[in-house]
Order: C-alpha cells, then structure tokens, then sequence
C-alpha cells in the first residue's frame, strides 16, 4: 500500500488564555474523529507558505483571523482515511484572535474555548494529548 505524506499545520488558537477546540461533525469528508475535539489546522498545500495554509485553515474552519505565533511541538500520526495510507507531519503553533467569536465550517458541529490545563477533561483526538502536555510546559 503505498502512504501519502502531507506536511499539516495545527493551531492552539489562544484568546483570553483559552485555546480554542472544534467538535469534529461527522459530515466531515475526510475525518475519522467525529464527535472528538481538535484544534484548527490542516493540510499545507504544495507551494504555500505553512504560515498562509495555516492562517487560511483557521479562517475557512472557525471564520477567525488570527496572529500565527512561533511553533511548539511536532508530532506525526498514520491514519487510513477513505482506505489510503496517510502519513501526517503535524506542526503545532500558537496563534492569537482577537475575538472569541467563532463562525464553524460544515467540518465541526460545536466550538468551545477552555483552559488549557484542563484538557484531560475533553474528548479530545489522540494526537492533541502530547500537544497540550507539551503546551503547558513551555
């Protein structure tokens, strides 16, 4: 089976010491997490800067425009979507709204902005765990 490789760009959307989640809707194409929480973030496309795909991301998921801050964390995860091998090369950045209002894609069903200390309490998607741990810490 061959594996696809995607570079993705994932964003702790921070706005009065919240970090923004996203419940993933099971409408979502190429999801495999529905009703667990993620950050915003996505695919980088060939030829973009990861800093515009990130900022488009953030924009086309939660209608937010943000400051992209410095990177946190890297992590990578496998999985099969739609019967495809993926290899996924996350990095993690904070990012910075100016506002907590929140307008979601058709790819999350709800939005909610917690503290990040608290993220053991969310159902949150596997490879968030390292990214909050490693978050808190900085």
């Amino acid at each position: 089976m061959e594996i696809k490789l995607f570079p993705a760009t994932k964003a702790f959307i921070v706005y009065d010491r919240r970090v923004l989640l996203l419940k993933e809707s099971a409408k979502y194409r190429d999801g495999m997490n529905a009703g667990k929480f993620d950050v915003a973030g996505g695919r980088v496309k060939p030829g973009q800067r990861f800093d515009k795909s990130l900022a488009r991301e953030i924009h086309e998921e939660t209608g937010l425009i943000a400051r992209i801050g410095n990177p946190f964390f890297v992590n990578e995860w496998r999985p099969v979507i739609r019967g495809k091998q993926w290899q996924i090369v996350g990095t993690f950045f904070e990012c910075f709204a100016d506002t907590d209002k929140v307008v979601l894609s058709e790819d999350h069903e709800e939005y909610i902005w917690i503290d990040p200390k608290e993220y053991r309490n969310y159902n949150l998607i596997d490879n968030l765990i390292p990214a909050f741990a490693r978050y808190i810490n900085k």
